[in-house]
C-alpha cells in the first residue's frame, strides 16, 4: 500500500500545482452520518483518492466527514464514483466554488478528529439531527428582508470582518465553540423569534440550528449549502447579492470575491481592504489584512521583528525558532488570532522609538 501521508516539501508541490496544465473543481462536502471505523475509513480514502491525484484537507470522526477538496476533471467521474460506493455517502451534496480554477490545495491531508466540527458540547440530551429548516438563496433574502427576522454570522470574527451578510449579527470570537454560547447570550429573551443562520458551507450551521433548539429558540432557519451556494444561487437565478464583500475560505486562496464591496481596512495603514495575507515569517504566520503598498513596504510581514526575522540567514531563522520557549516571553510566534494585535499601533510605536534614538 502507498505511504498514506505526504512527506513532499510544500514548496515543491506549489511549484508542482503551478505547473499543471489541466484543469481541477474546487469542492466542499459534509455529512453528519455514524462512522463505526473511522481510521480505517480514512486509510481507505485517503489511499484511492491519492491515486486519482485528489488534494484537499478532509476530517472524518464518528459523527461524519468534513472535506474541501480540488479533484482533477478528468478524474472527476471516478471521484464520484468512490465516495458514492460508501452508502453513508451515497449522493452527498457538492459545493463548488465560486472562481473555479482549481488552485485551492497543493497537497492531500486526511485527519480522523473527535468531531467534524469542534464544538464544546457536551450535553448528552443534545440531538444534532434535530436540525432547524433549511432556506434557499432566494427564501434566504425573503427572509432577511424582514427587519423583524433576526440574521445570525456563525463564522469567525476574520470571517465576518471581510464580508457578511446585511444586519447579521457577527460574534467577536475566533472558534465555533466560543461562537455557540455568545450567540445564545445575545439572542436570550428572543426565544419566540424568527432566526436565520449562515456560514461558509453550511456545516457549522446544520449543527448550531440543532443546538438552537436544543436551548428553546422555536424558529430556527439556516442558508442550505451556506455562503458558497448561495454565491451559485443568486448567480445562476439573477438574484441581488444580500451578502456583500469577500466569502472568506480555508484553503490557498483565502477568499472569494461574491461582491465589489469592500468592508474592512488594511491592518497596518488603515486604508480600505479586504485582502487577507499570512505574515511571511515561518515562525508567525499571523493571519492578516494587508494592502499592496504594506505588503512591499513590510515585505509582507506584520510587524518590523517579523522583517528583521527573515532578513536572516535560514539557519539563523531555524535557530531561533528551534530555540524558543512556545508560548513563553521570547515566543515569537505571539500573535494568535485570539490575541488579535493592533498592528498599526505596533507600527506606530516602532517608528517612534527609531526617531527618537
Amino acid at each position: 500500500m502507498a505511504l498514506l501521508v505526504n512527506r513532499i516539501d510544500k514548496n515543491i508541490l506549489k511549484q508542482q500545482l503551478a505547473g499543471e496544465t489541466f484543469c481541477r473543481k474546487t469542492i466542499s462536502f459534509y455529512r453528519y452520518v455514524l462512522i463505526d471505523n473511522p481510521a480505517k475509513l480514512r486509510d481507505e480514502l485517503y489511499f484511492r483518492w491519492h491515486q486519482l491525484n485528489c488534494f484537499g484537507r478532509v476530517y472524518i470522526a464518528g459523527e461524519g466527514i468534513n472535506a474541501q477538496m480540488s479533484i482533477p476533471e478528468a478524474n472527476w467521474n471516478d471521484f464520484i464514483e468512490h465516495l458514492y460506493h460508501y452508502n453513508f455517502f451515497k449522493d452527498v451534496p457538492f459545493k463548488h466554488a465560486v472562481d473555479g480554477n482549481g488552485k485551492s490545495f497543493y497537497k492531500l491531508i486526511v485527519k480522523v478528529r473527535n468531531k467534524i466540527v469542534a464544538d464544546g458540547i457536551n450535553d448528552p440530551l443534545f440531538n444534532p439531527a434535530n436540525t432547524g429548516n433549511y432556506l434557499s438563496a432566494q427564501e434566504f433574502n425573503a427572509a432577511i428582508n424582514n427587519p423583524e427576522t433576526i440574521v445570525v454570522d456563525m463564522r469567525n470574527h476574520y470571517e465576518s470582518e471581510v464580508g457578511r451578510f446585511e444586519r447579521a449579527f457577527c460574534p467577536d470570537a475566533d472558534t465555533f465553540r466560543e461562537e455557540l454560547p455568545q450567540v445564545i447570550e445575545h439572542l436570550k429573551g428572543k426565544e419566540d423569534k424568527k432566526i436565520v443562520m449562515y456560514c461558509t458551507g453550511g456545516i457549522r450551521c446544520e449543527k448550531a440550528s440543532a443546538y438552537f433548539k436544543h436551548k428553546g429558540f422555536k424558529d430556527v432557519n439556516h442558508l442550505r449549502g451556506g455562503i458558497i451556494q448561495y454565491a451559485k444561487e443568486i448567480k445562476e437565478s439573477g438574484l441581488e447579492s444580500k451578502f456583500k464583500g469577500v466569502n472568506f475560505v480555508f484553503d490557498e486562496r483565502i477568499g472569494e470575491r461574491i461582491t465589489e464591496d469592500v468592508l474592512s481596512k488594511c491592518h497596518q495603514c488603515g486604508n480600505s481592504c479586504d485582502r487577507h495575507v499570512n505574515c511571511k515569517n515561518d515562525d508567525c504566520h499571523l493571519l492578516f489584512i494587508q494592502c499592496k503598498p504594506c505588503e512591499e513596504k513590510m515585505q509582507g510581514c506584520c510587524t518590523q521583528n517579523c522583517v528583521n526575522i527573515i532578513n536572516l540567514p535560514i539557519d539563523e531563522q531555524r535557530r531561533i525558532r528551534k530555540g524558543r520557549v512556545k508560548n513563553g516571553p521570547e515566543c515569537l510566534a505571539v500573535y494568535k488570532s485570539r490575541l488579535r494585535p493592533n498592528l498599526s499601533e505596533i507600527l506606530k510605536n516602532a517608528i517612534h522609538l527609531t526617531n527618537t534614538k
